[in-house]
């Protein structure tokens, strides 16, 4: 009998497709950084191969496989692969002024949109109907509609008060057939109208996007012969099964930087720190505290749209390995070679100075190459360029930190050569083992989470919390987590103005370890 304790941790970024091997102890035992491919399949396949090849017989004790990737984000930005969707919002006569899809991209509005209609329902904030729900008017408008792949329900304050938005996709698969995609706001996001209702839309439209990643997955598991459990990165550092990841893609957006945040958490054993992620094109800032990413209080757009679902506090600055520096002018990006740098960059016999140049010059030893001789102009450049990236980051860490400058600072990344290992802003700086695949590992080592918002009167807030804290541990369980390990890990409370009487809104986060499988099975 053998042990089932490793675990598969695989990120496709937009450049490198990277995969790791945890055991149960949470060491990497193997790790590979492929070329990530058009068909997505192809760069997953290949790093899953790399590191089953590395492990040997070994491969018989994978159980998990784990998969984050920026693919919602990338067909959203790119506008490809996107359906149709219907947008029902329930709130009339009371928000009428900004219809559905306001401040929306005019190529992307005709993409995905197959049709709006705003038609009474809604509530207050203490829960009093706007209107009565308009059935005979959701009728109406499905039964006009030409063509259109799913449908997007949202209702004024649906997270708090449901009944309406969960009544409304009965009725439409009552009319339409039970296999009808139906998506509700109460489900995506928090109790902000419009910035709810366009993460719904989106969440709608990337149905096929996140089918195809997730078949993409199953299919290479099953070519690879593994008998393992398959589970999606989400936005908050962990993790949610497939068919819940297929449901809710948009969760999905925001896992990059928050595998890679997790990971430098891990690998650097400092469960509170700042986090610099360098690639090729920028550098990505965050804040882990308590092992999780630091959320934004702000709503994000993702390519021109603005929603409100959480996401990691992430400052992206513009240095990375690829990064180009003008001789001419002495600055320094934004452009970037990016992947074609292994052509570009003076390094590797192109003839485009980048900051990856300017750290060989500086004596980093990067790929096992040296510079060809340089001109003077060339060398005062390259070596200026180290010294304005210096003080860039300097002053990215200081915008983070809060003020406190005894923080230490993580980096991760292929280009973390290029932070000099000082900063007047930050505390230690660290460098893990296997920062470049930290994203990989964060991967790899995520819990299981949920999350759920109640609002509720003051004197009711108790009541509030109980009752979010167990919506939370349901959407940890139905996202992997073992019910017997599953616990809350975080309780937000924000007053609401404008109200009659004093009002909260509560924000719980629930999270626990993936349910085991069998511990042991027979050795083959």
């Amino acid at each position: 009998m053998t042990a089932r304790d490793l675990s598969i941790g695989v990120d496709v970024g937009g450049t490198n497709t990277d995969a790791v091997v945890l055991d149960g102890d949470g060491r990497v035992l193997a790790w590979t950084k492929r070329a990530t491919t058009d068909d997505i399949t192809g760069g997953i396949r290949a790093g899953i191969r790399d590191v089953l090849a590395a492990i040997g017989d070994d491969r018989s004790r994978v159980s998990r496989v784990m998969l984050g990737t920026t693919h919602a984000t990338n067909a959203i930005v790119q506008r490809r692969q996107l359906d149709r969707v219907a947008m029902i919002r329930l709130g009339a006569p009371a928000a009428t002024e900004y219809p559905p899809l306001t401040g929306w991209p005019d190529d992307l509005v005709r993409m995905v949109l197959a049709g709006a209609t705003m038609l009474g329902g809604g509530h207050m904030v203490d829960g009093t109907p706007i209107a009565p729900l308009d059935r005979d008017g959701i009728l109406r408008f499905v039964d006009g509609l030409d063509d259109f792949d799913a449908i997007a329900v949202a209702g004024i304050f649906s997270p708090s008060s449901p009944e309406q938005e969960l009544e409304v996709a009965d009725l439409l698969r009552g009319h339409l057939g039970q296999d009808t995609r139906v998506f509700l706001s109460q489900d995506i996001g928090p109790t902000g109208l419009l910035e709810r209702e366009n993460a719904t839309l989106l969440n709608a439209a990337l149905y096929s996007v996140a089918r195809s990643v997730t078949e993409a997955l199953v299919t290479v598991v099953a070519e690879e012969g593994l008998d393992a459990t398959t589970f999606f990165a989400q936005n908050d550092g962990t993790l949610m099964s497939l068919d819940y990841a297929a449901q809710y893609p948009v969760l999905t957006i925001g896992s990059g930087p928050a595998n890679s945040i997790r990971g430098a958490a891990y690998l650097s054993g400092h469960d509170d720190a700042i986090v610099i992620d360098v690639g090729g094109t920028t550098s990505d800032l965050g804040v882990v505290v308590g092992g999780f990413p630091r959320e934004s209080t702000l709503p994000r757009e993702i390519g021109g749209v603005r929603t409100n679902f959480r996401m990691p506090d992430i400052l992206s600055v513009g240095i990375g390995g690829g990064t180009i520096v003008d001789v001419a002018s002495g600055r320094v990006g934004p452009d970037s070679v990016g992947y074609r740098i292994d052509r570009e960059g003076l390094l590797f016999g192109g003839s485009t100075p980048t900051l990856t140049d300017a750290a060989a010059l500086a004596g980093s030893p990067v790929a096992g190459r040296t510079l060809p001789g340089l001109s003077p102009q060339v060398t005062e450049a390259l070596e200026q360029a180290l010294a304005k990236v210096a003080d860039r980051l300097d002053e990215a860490v200081e915008r983070l930190s809060l003020g406190r400058m005894d923080i230490p600072l993580v980096v991760v990344g292929g280009g973390g050569f290029l932070v000099p290992d000082s900063l007047a802003s930050a505390g230690s700086i660290l460098r893990p083992d296997h920062g470049g695949v930290a994203n990989a590992v964060g991967a790899a080592i995520s819990l299981a989470g949920g999350r759920a918002d109640q609002m509720a009167p003051m004197g009711d807030r108790d009541q509030a919390i109980e009752q979010a804290s167990e919506a939370a541990i349901a959407k940890a369980i139905q996202a992997g987590a073992d019910p017997l390990q599953v616990s809350i890990v975080e309780v937000l409370e924000t007053h609401v103005p404008y109200t009659a009487q004093p009002t909260v809104n509560v924000t719980v986060k629930a999270a626990g370890p993936l349910a085991r499988l069998s511990a042991e099975v027979p050795v083959r």
